[in-house]
């Protein structure tokens, strides 16, 4: 079945999603690794990035960190990315290094 719906990690179209209040982080991305402070809500299965400036992600618990062999985010668009698998085991945090200029990474929890 072809969607434009947001897919979990085994590949399921997720429901309509909304904001998860208390859910918004801004990590300032430099030319070392940052994490969020406070780990996503547990029932968090999706997150939306948005990047002011070009930058490598990377998702894991809270010791992970990203670099240069992670994956490319571009800035200047909005994306929605499944953190959770099926049965709502995922990531807690997000880590990002720059790839080019300092700048800012935003990243909204949905639920």
């Amino acid at each position: 079945m072809d969607t434009l719906m947001p897919l979990d990690a085994d590949g399921r179209p997720l429901n309509v999603l909304r904001l998860r209040s208390g859910g918004a982080h801004t990590l300032m991305v430099g030319a070392t690794s940052t994490r969020n402070a406070v780990a996503f809500d547990p029932g968090t299965r999706v997150v939306s990035l948005y990047a002011t400036g070009p930058c490598f992600i990377s998702f894991g618990a809270a010791d992970v960190v990203a670099g240069s062999a992670d994956h490319y985010f571009p800035f200047g668009i909005c994306c929605d990315l499944a953190i959770a698998d099926a049965h709502g085991q995922g990531a807690t945090h997000i880590a990002a290094v720059r790839a080019d200029t300092d700048c800012r990474l935003y990243v909204s929890e949905k639920v």
